[in-house]
């Protein structure tokens, strides 16, 4: 697949131009890159790129905004390890349902919602609609290796999960990144690059990254930064939904970006995160 999707570029510029509550690099955040990270497999082995922080900044009067309060309070609604099955209170359910409703009042999401019932994917219907959404990204299945339910398209690409101990899966999102880190549970081991990687730059809003989360490592993950949840959820529903291939390349304000999205039995999302193709203009 060389050539960018020009529908799905078009809805990611559409979806991008309205994201209201996008921050601004270097104003509303700054991020401090420091070096490369090393290949490892271990947290231990002295590969760590980055002796400070990822985040220096970010304005946290941001996290009042409604669809930030609605997401954040998600957050800590799961279980990490994979294995260990999820139990879904009526409270949780009830969040769940909050951060929907506050995604579906937003330009992006109406944006994205209009598409999918033009393309006959999405019912018309907001609440049918919201249904779908419910189903696509927060219905519990069971993940490799697991017998019982421990594991949502939500919490893997928002929250993370850890396998076996030592290895970090998802974990695809900056709020998640930043509070994590914050708190002192995440540490950021430097920008991943590879041979065909464009060089990362704290001003832009994607990056590779290596960072370890409960004695797991990342090896390499790669995030939107200082977007909004609703950007984020309405572009990945998109691509789950209009795509049948596991990766969609689009081209949006300047990036050209491949979607990585894995289906999960055609019903959830397995996971789903943007890769730096290469930068348009700078």
């Amino acid at each position: 697949m060389n050539e960018s999707d020009p529908e799905l570029s078009a809805m990611a510029q559409e979806l991008w131009d309205n994201d209201m509550n996008r921050l601004q690099p270097g104003k509303d955040y700054r991020i401090s890159l420091q070096e490369k990270a090393g290949i490892t497999q271990s947290n231990d082995d002295g590969n760590d790129g980055a002796t400070s922080p990822l985040f220096t900044f970010v304005d946290e009067n941001i996290f009042k905004k409604e669809t930030f309060l609605a997401f954040i309070s998600l957050l800590d609604n799961y279980e990490s390890d994979t294995g260990e099955p999820e139990v879904v209170t009526p409270e949780e359910e009830a969040e769940n349902h909050r951060f929907l409703n506050s995604v579906m009042n937003t330009p992006t999401m109406k944006i994205a919602h209009k598409y999918l019932v033009e393309k006959q994917l999405s019912p018309e219907d907001t609440e049918k609609f919201k249904k779908q959404l419910y189903r696509i990204w927060f219905e519990l299945y069971a993940r490799r290796g697991s017998t019982r339910p421990d594991s949502s398209g939500f919490e893997h690409v928002f929250v993370g999960e850890t396998r076996g101990g030592r290895t970090v899966i998802g974990f695809h999102n900056w709020i998640q990144l930043y509070l994590q880190e914050k708190l002192g549970h995440v540490d950021y081991r430097g920008y991943s690059l590879d041979a065909n990687s464009p060089q990362p730059d704290e001003e832009k809003h994607i990056l590779a990254l290596q960072f370890s989360w409960k004695n797991g490592i990342k090896p390499k993950g790669s995030i939107f930064i200082g977007v909004s949840p609703e950007f984020e959820f309405a572009l990945y529903t998109l691509c789950f939904l209009t795509s049948p291939n596991e990766r969609v390349k689009v081209s949006f304000s300047i990036y050209e970006v491949e979607i990585v999205c894995h289906h999960y039995n055609q019903k959830h999302i397995g996971t789903t995160y943007p890769i730096l193709i290469k930068y348009l203009r700078n």
